[in-house]
């Protein structure tokens, strides 16, 4: 393999680095909305199919499909480029929105988001694997920060349109939207995703086997997470049989990766101490996120009383406080070089939300409940986009989408065992608390279809326990999350802050994978390589 053609990279940078990063936008938003519509429109959702038992599967189904494929599209597009992979993603994505459109019921309803979960996992890291291809690392900041802001405004924007859709036109819209947006990311992706092309010696070969390894332990782990303690027992021969099958694949997995041409996630991308450090710390950033944001609009519904709608408007001081932070902190990384300190102060500030969400009960005022979440807004907004930043910053770009699909990988199993711990704790709380207080509505009142508007319906005897129940089964799963906090802070202390490269290096990829077999001097590659 040889080096991209420096002056096509020069042309590149300097002439379609706007019409880019606008149809990456583009892409950002389909993945981003899809992430958040459903979440205030999910109630009504699994109360329509009778699946309230089910909930967690339409969120962590995604969730969990698009971690397995995230290595995979990370390291097929530094082989074989990210235009291609990039199509395919989308298309994937937008076939699962038409079968989840026309579920049936909460089964197909799961299909469809394990297919659509199978072309999310490549739009965010291709994304953003193709801004770091023509904008160097110094300048890439406010690019991130702007990223994270479509995040957060897709976060606000998709639980606005999902609960409107649940009062409208029906939820099933908030698939049928994916339809048209994604025509769209398509012929924008054909049109101006014109990245340097990588020239191969050899027809590159596909881990195959590794990507059914890692397939295999994440399964596992989100099934142990999942099912533990509430489907089945932790001691249990299924779970003990997860357990182990988690253990072995990911030890064949290394093993696999330390032999394979080209694996999916070289070995020696942890022997980078900025790499190893804010990968966990993102993981870590991931299952507060993901917890916060896949049940918080389904508690707001219960326990305020208010409709879907609302319940998305309730959720703009948290999202707000992430775009603020997101956008402000890239521009600072810009204008500075300076990094380490937005991740480490955001995962305090995360920990303080968490702690102040978890003392929230029943009877505390809106205006309060918006300010813990604007807190843990804030918090996630400063970490979340510039970990990968300080990850990119670590490697040339010929693997730079396979360094930031591993980023992503680990953060997305934070994401999955977040919200499977999240959701299966707080299901299995909330039967064994609607159980408890409601003992006599046996064949009166169906505790699996229950749905928001059903419980506004309800006379104080019965509503005012099932609220207390939702409050009860969810908010202190919080208060356990805080130590996930400390632990990031503790990670990010210890990164190294080295200067923001100002050219983008597009080495031999070969010189990477050549540190299985021998060490190399660490801090070294700015010297050693030379930069176009």
């Amino acid at each position: 393999m040889t080096p991209a053609d420096p002056l096509t990279h020069q042309e590149t940078t300097a002439k379609s680095v706007v019409p880019l990063f606008a149809s990456l936008m583009v892409t950002m938003l389909l993945a981003s909305l899809n992430q958040t519509v459903l979440s205030t429109a999910l109630p009504t959702v699994v109360g329509e199919l009778h699946g309230i038992d089910h909930m967690t599967w339409v969120i962590t189904g995604y969730i969990l499909a698009s971690t397995i494929v995230m290595p995979i599209y990370g390291r097929i597009s530094d082989l074989l480029g990210r235009r291609p992979v990039l199509v395919t993603a989308i298309s994937l994505f937008v076939a699962g929105s038409v079968i989840g459109a026309e579920a049936a019921n909460i089964e197909w309803l799961i299909v469809g988001r394990v297919i659509q979960g199978a072309g999310g996992g490549g739009l965010m890291i291709l994304s953003q694997a193709a801004i770091a291809d023509v904008v160097p690392a110094r300048d890439r900041g406010k690019y991130m920060g702007l990223m994270g802001a479509v995040f957060a405004v897709a976060s606000v924007a998709g639980p606005l349109l999902g609960g409107w859709f649940t009062e409208g036109p029906g939820w099933r819209w908030a698939f049928w939207i994916n339809v048209p947006l994604g025509a769209v990311a398509i012929l924008a992706t054909i049109a101006f995703l014109r990245l340097p092309r990588t020239r191969h010696a050899e027809r590159p070969r596909i881990d195959y086997l590794g990507g059914a390894l890692i397939a295999v332990a994440t399964t596992a782990v989100v099934l142990v997470c999942t099912w533990g303690g509430g489907t089945y027992a932790w001691r249990s021969p299924q779970i003990i049989g997860l357990i182990i099958a988690a253990i072995g694949s990911s030890f064949l997995f290394a093993v696999v990766e330390s032999k394979a041409t080209h694996p999916l996630i070289p070995l020696p991308l942890f022997k980078k101490r900025d790499f190893t450090l804010s990968t966990v710390a993102a993981l870590l950033f991931g299952v507060a996120m993901f917890g916060a944001i896949g049940y918080l609009p389904t508690y707001l519904q219960m326990s305020s009383g208010v409709n879907a709608t609302e319940a998305g408007l309730l959720m703009i001081p948290m999202m707000g406080g992430l775009l603020g932070a997101s956008v402000v902190c890239g521009r600072l990384v810009s204008q500075t070089g300076r990094y380490k300190r937005y991740p480490t102060m955001g995962a305090v500030v995360m920990g303080v939300g968490l702690l102040l969400i978890s003392t929230l009960h029943i009877d505390s005022p809106v205006w309060l409940v918006c300010g813990y979440m604007a807190i843990l807004g804030i918090g996630i907004g400063m970490g979340m986009q510039i970990l990968i930043l300080i990850v990119q910053n670590a490697f040339p770009a010929a693997i730079v989408g396979t360094a930031t699909a591993a980023t992503n990988y680990f953060r997305q199993v934070g994401a999955s065992v977040g919200s499977a711990v999240v959701g299966s704790v707080f299901a299995s709380r909330l039967v064994g608390l609607l159980t408890e207080r409601l003992p006599d509505t046996s064949g009166t009142t169906d505790t699996n279809a229950l749905t928001p508007a059903a419980v506004r319906d309800l006379p104080d005897a019965l509503r005012l326990p099932i609220l207390e129940a939702y409050n009860e089964a969810l908010l202190p799963i919080f208060l356990f999350m805080v130590p996930l906090a400390v632990i990031a802070v503790a990670a990010l202390a210890f990164i190294r802050e080295t200067p923001l490269a100002t050219t983008i290096e597009r080495d031999d990829i070969e010189d990477l994978l050549e540190e299985q077999h021998a060490d190399t001097a660490p801090n070294t590659r700015h010297a050693a390589r030379p930069s176009h």
